[in-house]
């Protein structure tokens, strides 16, 4: 309770009230609205002369307020649908001399899906904390954002997007090519979702023989084959029930299992080889792909129903080369792991190594940084890891690719020449311009042409 005695106690109180998250509202014991908030204001599109002195009906739609001062009964985190959305409502009644003289409400998010954001965004913090994890070995998800280490806005980007589609329940299809991280994306989708205690099940669509594929998907009867199991086996899709089924290289799946899977889709139900009846499954799909479905589809090489079944939500992840920027963030994240599992210590690495590092294709992407890491660090005699300890192929890699203009040749070379410059000058900008010598408008311009977030 504020003191009244206090200089200013009216003035602290209306700002904090004023510039609350929540929509806040007061009526008295008639229903009469005495006091809302510019935030409450703002949503109702209503000014606070209108809505102030008339009867919380005729301001709030589906409003409970009223039903409050006459029951004194509080209802917390209700569902209030209100110009078109739902929101989640608390009404509070005020009691003096042992009666209720009036209400107190809030709306604490404006809809659900400001609601499961906020859920997501919590849910991420949470994965800091190493206990939080203790249910991976149950549920299958041991991946976070956490775990994506990078620096550049492109990552940024699609980190964010992650939490704001984590709650929902839409397919999502992961492209890049291999070693992006495809499945620590898919894993931390996952993690921040409503599912994130319910299984996670992967399925290796291109590890998995064509005929072994669809009693691993869907599970067989006790006698469905020669050499099936007694009693039958689930099979993934009923293993990731009310979870998330993450379909790895879907790309590489046959046509006649992309039919099964389509109807496994479309009927949200599943039928066990050697079984006469379909089971109802309730699966969040998440699939992966390095392949070109477009073109796969003009050839008619993946179907068409499939692909915008599982591409709700598309989710592309760009290249390491693309995003050179990660790269000195990744190099001592791989240093400090490998270090830390092999007993080696490694306290610095020289300069060139990291220009090699910046001139090079990275074809392999991340995955290809992390084993030339482990190699170096095996062949690096003392605690600097110097050039002579990378793989021979990496420091004799030409910087001409096929199918590039000059201009796009010129144009990556200096995109490479400013991260390592930038990389031997801490992030200054200053110093780093001075360097290359050129002005400082000059290379801020060639900052923001490139997208380089340093």
């Amino acid at each position: 309770m504020i003191n009244q005695d206090f200089p200013y106690a009216k003035e602290i109180f209306e700002t904090v009230i004023e510039n609350a998250f929540a929509g806040i509202v007061i009526v008295n014991a008639e229903g009469i609205v005495i006091y809302i908030n510019e935030n409450y204001c703002h949503f109702l599109k209503v000014s606070r002369e209108e809505a102030i002195g008339k009867h919380v009906t005729n301001v709030i739609e589906n409003t409970r307020m009223h039903t409050i001062v006459q029951t004194g009964v509080e209802e917390i985190s209700d569902l209030q649908y209100i110009r078109g959305n739902y929101m989640i409502a608390s009404r509070i009644p005020i009691f003096a001399d042992g009666k209720v003289v009036g209400a107190f409400g809030t709306v604490m998010f404006r809809d659900t899906k400001e609601w499961n954001e906020m859920n997501s965004s919590v849910r991420q913090q949470l994965t800091s904390i190493h206990g939080f994890l203790e249910k991976q070995d149950e549920t299958g998800a041991k991946y976070t954002l956490n775990d994506i280490v990078s620096s550049s806005r492109k990552i940024h980007v699609l980190k964010e997007k992650v939490k704001s589609i984590a709650a929902t329940d839409s397919s999502v299809l992961i492209r890049g090519e291999s070693g992006t991280g495809k499945e620590l994306f898919a894993h931390s989708i996952h993690q921040l979702s409503q599912r994130s205690e319910k299984p996670f099940v992967k399925v290796n669509c291109g590890a998995i023989p064509e005929q072994l594929l669809e009693s691993e998907l869907f599970g067989y009867e006790e006698g469905a084959f020669t050499g099936a199991k007694k009693g039958g086996k689930k099979g993934k899709f009923l293993l990731a029930n009310n979870g998330t089924i993450f379909l790895d290289e879907i790309g590489d799946m046959s046509q006649h299992m992309q039919i099964k899977l389509l109807r496994v889709l479309q009927e949200k139900e599943v039928e066990p080889v050697g079984s006469v009846k379909t089971i109802p499954i309730d699966v969040r799909v998440i699939a992966a792909t390095n392949r070109p479905l477009e073109k796969m589809m003009q050839e008619n090489k993946f179907r068409d129903d499939l692909y915008y079944r599982i591409s709700v939500i598309p989710f592309d992840i760009p290249p390491l080369r693309e995003r050179l920027e990660d790269l000195e963030p990744l190099v001592g994240y791989f240093i400090k792991k490998i270090s830390l599992r092999t007993g080696k210590r490694i306290a610095q690495i020289h300069e060139d190594v990291m220009k090699v590092f910046y001139h090079y294709h990275w074809q392999g992407n991340v995955r290809e940084l992390e084993n030339v890491i482990e190699a170096a660090i095996h062949l690096t005699v003392g605690e600097t890891m110097i050039l002579e300890a990378l793989p021979e192929y990496l420091c004799n890699t030409s910087l001409f690719k096929e199918n590039q203009t000059l201009k796009e040749m010129l144009d990556e070379t200096e995109k490479r020449i400013i991260l390592s410059a930038l990389t031997q000058h801490h992030g200054d900008k200053r110093k780093t311009a001075t360097a290359l010598g050129v002005s400082k408008s000059t290379f801020y311009e060639k900052l923001q042409k490139y997208q380089l977030s340093y």
